[in-house]
């Protein structure tokens, strides 16, 4: 059964072995930097501290406040899912509030589903926002499934900068 759990040192060598799958590939909703080291314990514990407090800082350089959720079975790391608080222009135009990836061995299991589901649930128990903003490479049809089946409703497709195509999908998250 999956849950979702706050960053923890505890899982370092269960993230190393996820981190090996990435094969250097970008992982979505981990909020992995260039500069960050998470091939050493040392580096990871690190990392871990930078993401609790990722929730309370300061918007600098694009970068806003955000609410970092490992997904876990046991005591194994299976991906992450994170909240960004608020949008700025950027963001709204192709970042969304949510980000999530599962590693590459779990992938097809519903774990992605099931936490973007969660975060929504969370989010509306909470009572706000009101609807939070995803999006997704055009290509990526499990993603566009994953967030079409949490109710994300298709605005529009749009092309960044190098010429990829992504989708912007809402979420309804308060009902009335």
């Amino acid at each position: 059964m999956f849950e979702l759990v706050v960053p923890d040192a505890s899982y370092y060598p269960s993230f190393a072995e996820s981190h090996r799958e990435w094969d250097g590939a970008h992982q979505d909703g981990a909020g992995l930097m260039a500069d960050d080291d998470v091939t050493t314990q040392e580096g990871f514990a690190a990392w871990v501290r930078r993401l609790a407090g990722a929730e309370r800082a300061a918007e600098t350089g694009g970068i806003v406040p955000c609410t970092y959720r490992w997904i876990t079975e046991g005591p194994r790391y299976v991906g992450a899912i994170a909240f960004r608080h608020y949008l700025t222009p950027a963001l709204l135009n192709s970042g969304g509030h949510i980000g999530y990836g599962v590693r590459p061995s779990d992938r097809g299991r519903g774990a992605a589903s099931w936490a973007l589901q969660e975060v929504c649930a969370r989010l509306a128990a909470q009572g706000e926002p009101d609807r939070v903003l995803l999006t997704c490479d055009d290509a990526n049809a499990a993603s566009a499934r994953t967030i079409e089946r949490s109710g994300g409703l298709l605005e529009d497709v749009r092309t960044d900068g190098n010429g990829r195509h992504f989708r912007r999908y809402w979420i309804d998250v308060v009902r009335s």
